[in-house]
């Protein structure tokens, strides 16, 4: 199990960029895959992106493609997701969550359900 703390969000133009943190704790850290999700009210929490234990291979939702990086790094237990070319529909409040499951199918990530923790969520808000 890891504690998981979501910082980063803001208010930001059309066009802008942010980045969000997500700082873990527990000793568990770099066998989680790592996910970011979000949910814009009157809606579905909706899947990001994520990025595997090591590192070494990311999976983002085609909303999000080319223009959102996920990123981590073990040995600070923090994950990343810088945000380019944000656009309105992207405003939502962002949550980092772990899972502890392992699975060699990148599309078993983008369900919140193999997620056993979760980040109390940063609100990003995109304006024109």
């Amino acid at each position: 199990q890891v504690q998981l703390v979501d910082s980063g969000g803001g208010l930001v133009q059309a066009g802008g960029s942010l980045r969000l943190s997500c700082a873990a704790s527990g000793r568990s850290f770099s066998s989680h895959t790592m996910g970011w999700f979000r949910q814009a009210p009157g809606k579905e929490r909706e899947f990001v992106a994520h990025i595997d234990r090591a590192g070494g291979r990311t999976y983002y939702s085609d909303s999000v493609k080319g223009r959102f990086t996920i990123s981590r790094d073990n040995a600070k237990n923090l994950v990343y997701l810088q945000m380019n070319s944000l656009k309105p529909e992207d405003t939502a409040v962002y949550y980092c969550a772990a899972s502890s499951l392992y699975s060699s199918n990148s599309y078993f990530f983008t369900s919140p359900l193999p997620y056993g923790d979760w980040g109390q969520g940063t609100q990003v808000t995109v304006s024109l």
